[in-house]
């Protein structure tokens, strides 16, 4: 089964320094059937305004995936570690008890986009406090995030997979999934969505797909395209 969540469906806030969507619940936005899908538990698209930060502040324990969109960001944590990620660079901090972090837009006339994702993360694992992996743009498919770290991707606390896609107009790409549920997230363009039962459904910009006990999925993009795709079997 394939349930489509489009754009303009998500949350929505405009705080002025920041504007941001929503997948599921978060901040001010709250609905009790989208706290979250499997072990990801926020999905937001956000823009900081030029010079803008968030201040720092502690988290529960899970890890925090950012794809930078546009800009360049600095990511700071309370034992004095930080790192920097500009366009194409994905950022993963394993966040942990007691222990802050910040985020600065360093651009002091460009806006940060970026992409954010949380998912939770096992208790009994410790993995690298600060990781970051940079995207290859004119490559089909990157393996972003792992339980292994394998092909170089980003090393996460739980058993997910996160798939990064571009596809050029006409271009299709499949995904044989781990387990029960997936969720697709376009980043730019439309796509046209098949599972392995030949449910359809079709995404624009900005969209996403709930994937419900579906053995692979199929993305033919409409136009160029650039997204992805959180396999999440637990």
């Amino acid at each position: 089964m394939i349930t489509s969540r489009t754009a303009q469906e998500c949350g929505q806030a405009d705080y002025g320094w920041l504007q941001a969507r929503y997948t599921f619940s978060f901040g001010h936005y709250f609905d009790p059937q989208l706290l979250g899908y499997a072990s990801l538990r926020v999905l937001n698209q956000e823009v900081m305004a030029p010079g803008a930060c968030f201040q720092p502040r502690t988290y529960p324990k899970v890890d925090i995936l950012n794809l930078v969109l546009q800009g360049s960001a600095e990511y700071r944590d309370s034992d004095g570690q930080h790192i920097h990620a500009g366009v194409n660079e994905a950022v993963l901090l394993s966040t942990r008890s007691g222990v802050s972090y910040s985020e600065h837009n360093l651009a002091k006339d460009t806006p940060l986009t970026r992409l954010q994702l949380w998912l939770d993360a096992c208790p009994e694992r410790e993995n690298p406090l600060i990781q970051k992996v940079k995207i290859n743009p004119g490559q089909i498919h990157t393996l972003l995030a792992s339980p292994d770290g394998e092909q170089g991707s980003l090393q996460l606390r739980q058993q997910v997979w996160v798939h990064h896609v571009t596809l050029a107009p006409g271009e299709h790409w499949t995904l044989a999934l781990h387990g029960p549920r997936a969720y697709l997230q376009s980043i730019h363009g439309a796509v046209q969505a098949e599972t392995h039962s030949c449910q359809q459904e079709t995404l624009a910009c900005g969209d996403g797909a709930f994937i419900r006990d579906e053995k692979s999925v199929t993305l033919q993009a409409r136009t160029s395209l650039r997204a992805l795709v959180v396999d999440l079997p637990v």
